[in-house]
């Protein structure tokens, strides 16, 4: 599966969405990658192609890069993931995007 997967998920969510998807894919996401992401998104803009944050979830059973953008005017962040191995972590990715998107 070389297919990337988007969407969005609401920006108060952002962690526990990057820590179970971390999960799935065997990293063991912490408070220091939390750190980072929240640093580095802070600045994005998904209207700007060049405006993306990308960071990478080296894990034991995948290798995931998450892609992530502020919305402008809203209190979104457009998701893309990229690497995911087997239909299975691309059908939990997507899941993932979806109930995420909602409280």
């Amino acid at each position: 599966m070389t297919e990337a997967i988007r969407g969005w998920i609401l920006t108060h969510r952002a962690r526990p969405f990057l820590e179970l998807l971390s999960r799935y894919a065997g990293y063991d996401f912490d408070a220091t990658d939390w750190a980072a992401v929240e640093a580095g998104v802070k600045a994005t803009d998904a209207a700007d192609a060049d405006g993306w944050y990308s960071y990478p979830l080296v894990g034991r059973c995948d290798t995931l890069e998450v892609r992530l953008a502020n919305t402008v005017g809203g209190d979104e962040l457009s998701v893309v993931i990229v690497g995911a191995g087997t239909y299975e972590m691309c059908l939990r990715a997507d899941t993932l995007l979806t109930a995420f998107a909602t409280d």
